[in-house]
């Protein structure tokens, strides 16, 4: 069987703990207050966004207006399409929520589908596989809620028919599908029997101010940070979790690794592969759990490009460093490429630490990338060295040739084409 293709959820500290999402998860989320899966939910829009996916947004509990306005800049996305199981369920076809679609003029944005008999799964069935079967590549949905779906439904059995006919569905389909439910609406066997069927299942919940995430399933991944609760922060778009705010003093040699991992753009799979242990290990060592032997601790660093020390050492000497040799320089995967569409160097060393992080990147002759090559939240620039590349953003196509300088402020680049004979060269920084 074909190994399945990682992606990013969006969040880099949930990849890091979750070994990232792989197509055909379903994910269901364990919602304690019914609001703090939102945030990881739009920052999953936004990454599928900036690579180009198509997107289904299933909406029950919610308004198109309503939903529209949590979205924001999101749903001017002409590839999400936002399926109103709101108007005719809950909103029992009132003018006051059927008068969107007489007032939306706009064809702008994302298309928002009326489901006429959202009481009866099988209408939903039946709109998911027609919008379904109109889009291309791997699809990426929500779905919120389950607990909507209970309460229009009328009962559990209802709503676990559906989900077991759906979640292998959407798996077979190469789909990655959010599930919300508020967990203190629902039974324990309906949370039970939906968990078995999942691929992932996160707890979350809020006790006197602080939020905390748990893993409680992830299929395929032989993490052992299982059920063990990640307290994090979140403001706006951004998620922060606890040994990011820094350590109380001890060794935050896990969270070193991470960083470094990360950087090379390797899964815990991966790393764990070219070191010669398992992904659990790697896991465990991330997580403070356990130290690495010696002989592990210099596999780790020799892979990753990194002096032992910058393990061990919250600097060293390295900050005082004005020259870097190219030697030190390391490739660096990119997720969800194809390979050998970008080749990606990080030009200092993974433990050096700056406002700007600089990459070579170098694009194939006449190499077409429906993504940005970087995920990044911040501001970038890029200087072109040689060749000759287009761009492309939501405000139109862009050329920039040897000697031009690339800024990008707010805008993520939607696709890259090297319109040259030979490959085009770019000196990158990310800037944090």
């Amino acid at each position: 069987m074909a190994k399945k293709r990682q992606v990013s959820s969006g969040v880099p500290q949930l990849d890091a703990l979750l070994d990232g999402l792989y197509i055909g998860d379903n994910v269901v989320w364990h919602d304690d207050a019914g609001s703090l899966a939102a945030v990881f939910c739009l920052n999953f829009i936004r990454s599928s966004q900036a690579h180009k996916k198509p997107f289904v947004y299933v909406t029950f509990d919610r308004s198109p207006r309503n939903l529209l306005d949590k979205l924001g800049p999101f749903g001017a996305d002409p590839r999400m399409t936002i399926l109103d199981c709101f108007t005719q369920g809950k909103g029992a076809g009132s003018g006051v929520f059927t008068k969107f679609y007489r007032s939306r003029r706009s064809k702008n944005g994302c298309e928002v589908l009326q489901v006429e008999n959202p009481r009866d799964p099988e209408n939903l069935m039946e709109a998911l596989s027609a919008v379904h079967g109109s889009m291309k590549g791997d699809v990426r949905y929500v779905f919120e809620s389950i607990t909507g779906m209970q309460e229009l439904w009328g009962g559990e059995d209802q709503v676990i028919s559906f989900y077991s006919h759906s979640c292998p569905r959407l798996y077979e389909l190469n789909t990655i599908a959010y599930w919300i439910l508020e967990k203190r609406a629902h039974s324990p066997r309906l949370r039970a029997q939906i968990n078995q069927i999942a691929q992932v299942a996160i707890d979350m919940h809020v006790k006197r101010g602080t939020t905390t995430l748990s893993i409680l399933k992830a299929e395929n991944r032989g993490l052992e940070t299982l059920n063990k609760p990640h307290r994090y922060w979140s403001k706006n778009l951004t998620v922060t979790f606890d040994p990011e705010r820094g350590t109380t003093g001890r060794l935050d040699l896990g969270m070193r690794l991470k960083t470094f991992r990360t950087k090379r753009g390797f899964s815990q799979k991966d790393l764990a592969k070219l070191v010669g242990v398992t992904p659990s290990t790697i896991s465990q060592i991330e997580s403070n759990l356990i130290y690495p032997s010696l002989p592990a601790l210099l596999k780790i660093s020799e892979v990753l490009s990194v002096q032992a020390g910058a393990f061990l050492e919250s600097d060293g000497d390295i900050q005082g460093r004005v020259v870097f040799p190219g030697s030190e320089a390391v490739e660096t995967n990119i997720y969800d490429l194809p390979e050998g569409a970008v080749k990606a160097r990080h030009l200092t060393p993974l433990d050096y630490k700056s406002k700007g992080e600089p990459y070579l990147i170098e694009i194939p002759p006449r190499q077409d990338i429906s993504s940005h090559f970087l995920t990044h939240k911040g501001e970038e620039m890029g200087y072109v060295l040689e060749g000759r590349v287009q761009l492309k953003t939501k405000n139109g196509l862009h050329t920039a040739e040897s000697g031009d300088l690339i800024c990008l402020t707010t805008e993520i680049p939607l696709q890259w084409k090297n319109t040259g004979k030979g490959t085009a060269r770019l000196l990158w920084i990310k800037i944090r």
